[in-house]
Formats: structure tokens, C-alpha cells, sequence
């Protein structure tokens, strides 16, 4: 479940920090404050680097079962779910990654230039 949490959830959290994020502007700006795109953005940030440290976990649980060798590349199921916790780990990644860029673009911008 773990994996799947990542996998799935962490570029659906980029997602929705993007369209919350841009939701967020033309209140920003009338009350002249960032206060709130900075809480998504630290928000979402740190449910998606939780995220990927649980796929990342759950990918070194199974690393330390490997079933045939660290060369051996067959179907069992150890082998499937270490696959899966290394891809769910570099998805988790690259979405905190996006959050971080997208976060960093509200220390820049003002909300309130056109």
C-alpha cells in the first residue's frame, strides 16, 4: 500500500498544489499576502517527501529479500514489489521536486503582477 501511495498520490498532490496554488492568486492579492500559497506549498511538500520516504522504505525492505541474486531478473514477487518500491520512490521524487519549483516560483512572483 505503500507504494501504491506514492506511485499514485504524490503527482496527484503536484496536481492539485498546482491548481490550488493558482486558485490562491486573486485572494493573495487583494489581501496583499502570501501567507496562504506558502502553506500549500510547504503543505504539499511535505506530504509528498512522506510519501516518498515511505515508498523508499517499503523499497529497502524488499532490497534486503532479493530472491536469485542482485543480478537475477525473474518474476517473483520480491523482485516485482522492489521494482515497483524503486519506481514508486523516483515518482515520489520527481513530485516533490515539482512542488518544490512550483513553491519557489510564490517566493518570486508577486501574486499581483500581470
Amino acid at each position: 500500500m505503500r507504494i501504491w501511495l506514492a506511485l499514485i498520490a504524490a503527482p496527484s498532490l503536484a496536481l492539485a498544489c498546482q491548481g490550488v496554488l493558482y486558485a490562491l492568486v486573486t485572494p493573495s492579492c487583494s489581501l496583499q499576502t502570501r501567507l496562504l500559497l506558502h502553506a500549500v506549498g510547504a503543505g504539499s511538500l511535505l506530504i509528498g517527501v512522506v510519501l516518498t520516504w515511505l515508498a523508499r522504505a517499503e523499497w529497502a525492505r524488499h532490497a534486503l529479500t532479493l530472491q536469485g541474486g542482485p543480478d537475477h531478473d525473474s518474476a517473483t514477487p520480491g523482485n516485482t514489489r522492489r521494482f515497483l518500491g524503486a519506481t514508486a520512490t523516483a515518482v515520489g521524487a520527481l513530485s516533490c521536486l515539482t512542488i518544490l519549483t512550483m513553491w519557489m516560483a510564490v517566493w518570486v512572483l508577486s501574486p499581483c503582477w500581470q
